[in-house]
């Protein structure tokens, strides 16, 4: 049903296995751990653009909340009168809302392709979206600090102590990196000094511990290379947010002309 998002996952997946598999080997650990990083960094790459507009959107739906507060109180009671206001208050600002969601659609859909490919890696003698059997069986040989890539908390049986000691740390990494990458985000919006709204809290509640205390929950059930791809993500997501957001920083210092006038003391 999504094979317009397995093939490109596992086309990129190929791509930079291959590269790393002709240095370190097919069945080396290190080759699909750096195919999985790149793969995050490939995506991070193509959702430049779109994360940079999420990151306008939500600058500038703060900016608007005073007057999408004012409409809610002048229409009160009039959801259709309320809707078509703030409709024609987003296209004044030049908001576009689903711009502000694509990053994290794209997110998902690579999520899903990834944990649907590597899921698919079960039988050595049998080729997965671009892989050949080779491949397949090279990712099923692969492991990391002696842990194969496809093992799982909840399937590892009398090998629990080894695989805990790689897929732990990783859940907490993530676990705390994603609570610090949102942590972020919600300082940045505070520094708006708009007033944030019932959802924003929630939201801002979500990020901050429930999606946290997601990612440790989900590292029993999902394999080690999943759990790598949360990690690079994590990271990933956080350096784009410094990144952006200092590009933004610089957008918005403009000098204004009553400043230009006024006399220095």
């Amino acid at each position: 049903m999504l094979d317009f998002v397995y093939y490109p996952v596992s086309g990129v997946l190929w791509v930079w296995h291959t590269v790393f598999a002709s240095v370190f080997g097919a069945a080396s650990g290190v080759a699909w751990v750096l195919a999985i990083v790149f793969l995050v960094i490939t995506l991070r790459a193509l959702l430049f653009r779109p994360f940079l507009a999420q990151m306008r959107f939500q600058r500038a739906l703060a900016r608007m909340a005073p007057q999408m507060q004012e409409i809610k109180r002048k229409h009160a009671g009039n959801t259709e009168k309320q809707a078509a206001e703030m409709q024609k208050l987003q296209q004044e600002n030049g908001v576009n809302v689903l711009l502000g969601c694509l990053p994290l659609v794209g997110q998902t859909l690579v999520f899903l392709g990834l944990f649907h490919v590597l899921r698919s890696f079960q039988d050595a003698h049998t080729a997965n979206y671009v892989f050949s059997a080779d491949q397949v069986d090279s990712f099923l040989e692969a492991k990391l600090f002696g842990v194969h890539l496809g093992a799982t908390l909840s399937s590892a049986g009398d090998t629990f102590g080894s695989v805990a000691a790689v897929a732990i740390p990783l859940m907490a990494i993530a676990a705390i990196a994603t609570h610090f990458t949102a942590r972020f985000s919600v300082a940045r919006q505070r520094e708006t000094g708009a007033e944030p709204t019932a959802q924003t809290n929630v939201m801002n509640m979500l990020a901050l511990w429930v999606f946290p205390a997601g990612a440790l929950i989900a590292g029993f059930i999902f394999p080690v290379a999943i759990l790598l791809y949360f990690v690079a993500q994590n990271a990933c997501t956080f350096a784009q947010q410094h990144l952006v957001h200092r590009k933004l920083d610089a957008e918005a210092v403009v000098v204004s002309p009553e400043s230009r006038r006024s006399p220095r003391r």
